[in-house]
């Protein structure tokens, strides 16, 4: 069984993480993305299945959005108490389990339901995955170690589409779910071989679950952490808003094939790894702020533009192509590097600030799906107005709720 680590001080702490830590959080965390962007691609089939709306297989999202905040709600604060390894161990076996009833659902009211237990499971695992990380890493180091965990993480939601294209030549969409279910149980493997226990019993808060209250309240009353946890989340509204709206926006209006949509989503995610990695690579040499500033430029240009397109002229193929493609840029740039410094801004609960930012960023996306679908299969103006709403805000984060005090501890 793997040893419990410790960070070592100053400097040398990203260098007590090893490289397979690292790559095996990569692939715990990419649960996410695995379970919507191998899913998003047959959601027009799923539609004809159950014979129901675009908005009700939408909400298939949201319930497994809501999922993933209630998970980090409830797993980021018990962890705390806890410990990280044999928590994270029971999450991994929850997603095995609810991929599994998803794949058998026999209406779209069952897999709305196993969404969610999908979601708290992944959420759970999420959490402490990322807990395990900021128990080791601090500062500059951190948001270099949680972007390179984003941007090598952004190999799934690049695979995620093609192999969900894959799935649908040669199987159904349930068989997607299959997939998700013998992913699972190699993440518990995975988990079980390489995670050790990360939280020493002398670092433990004593009250877990009781005390999240508590914690939650200093935390939150950090205004710079309130003002990261905008950043970061606003900037989801405008990518999940995509994630929701893309298959009927890019398939049903324009009339991409389900593979032609698949090879797009994953250069449009290849992008944001690539954003991503760039982020990671600049870190403690360009001011964080100043990256998530560009990013967020990006998103509101993305979203200005989009909407224009989309109200005065039916948002045409390539317009969509090119509004996607610097969205998902603008969020690589902004969505790790806001949680790194939110996680940093508040090193003493590391479980419940992540818990904190997984509620507020899950229950966003959670929220954006089935608004983006309010108008329907055949317009793509609440899209655009997510998207440019979302940059916003995010803006407003950045630079009024998380503008850095004049004296004290400097944000990397």
């Amino acid at each position: 069984m793997p040893a419990t680590l410790t960070p070592l001080p100053g400097r040398t702490a990203v260098r007590a993480v090893p490289t397979a830590l690292v790559a095996v959080v990569v692939f715990l965390t990419a649960v996410a993305p695995l379970a919507t962007d191998m899913y998003v691609t047959a959601f027009p089939s799923v539609e004809a299945e159950f014979r129901t709306s675009a908005s009700a297989v939408q909400l298939t999202l949201t319930t497994f959005f809501a999922g993933m905040g209630l998970g980090q709600l409830v797993g980021g604060p018990f962890s705390d108490q806890r410990g990280r390894r044999r928590p994270l161990l029971a999450g991994t076996l929850l997603v095995v389990a609810a991929s599994v009833v998803c794949a058998l659902a026999p209406s779209i009211g069952v897999l709305m339901a196993a969404r969610l237990l999908q979601g708290f499971g992944g959420g759970w695992v999420m959490v402490i995955a990322r807990a395990v990380i900021v128990d080791l890493a601090h500062g500059a180091q951190l948001v270099r170690v949680l972007n390179v965990v984003m941007g090598i993480g952004g190999i799934a939601p690049v695979l995620g589409p093609l192999f969900g294209a894959a799935i649908l030549r040669f199987g159904d969409w349930r068989t997607t779910f299959w997939v998700l279910a013998g992913l699972g149980a190699l993440m518990w493997f995975s988990a079980v071989f390489v995670v050790p226990e990360s939280l020493p019993l002398d670092r433990r808060h004593a009250g877990g679950l009781r005390t999240f209250r508590s914690a939650a309240r200093q935390v939150l009353a950090d205004r710079r952490f309130v003002g990261y946890v905008v950043t970061a989340c606003a900037a989801f509204v405008g990518v999940f808003a995509y994630v929701a709206t893309s298959p009927f926006i890019l398939q049903t209006m324009n009339g991409l094939s389900p593979t032609a949509y698949a090879i797009d989503f994953a250069a449009n995610a290849g992008a944001m790894t690539i954003a991503s990695l760039v982020a990671a690579r600049l870190a403690g040499r360009v001011s964080t702020r100043r990256i998530i500033l560009v990013g967020q430029c990006c998103m509101a240009v993305a979203g200005a533009g989009m909407l224009v397109g989309a109200i005065w002229f039916g948002m045409p193929l390539m317009l969509a192509l090119i509004g996607f493609f610097v969205l998902m840029i603008g969020n690589g740039l902004v969505v790790t590097n806001g949680g790194a410094l939110a996680s940093s801004v508040v090193p003493e609960h590391p479980g419940t600030s992540s818990a904190v930012l997984g509620l507020v960023q899950w229950t966003t996306a959670g929220v954006t799906a089935p608004v983006a679908g309010l108008g329907g299969s055949d317009t793509a103006v609440p899209m655009a107005v997510l998207v440019l709403g979302g940059a916003l805000v995010s803006l407003y984060g950045l630079l009024v709720l998380a503008r850095p005090h004049t004296t004290g501890r400097t944000t990397p």
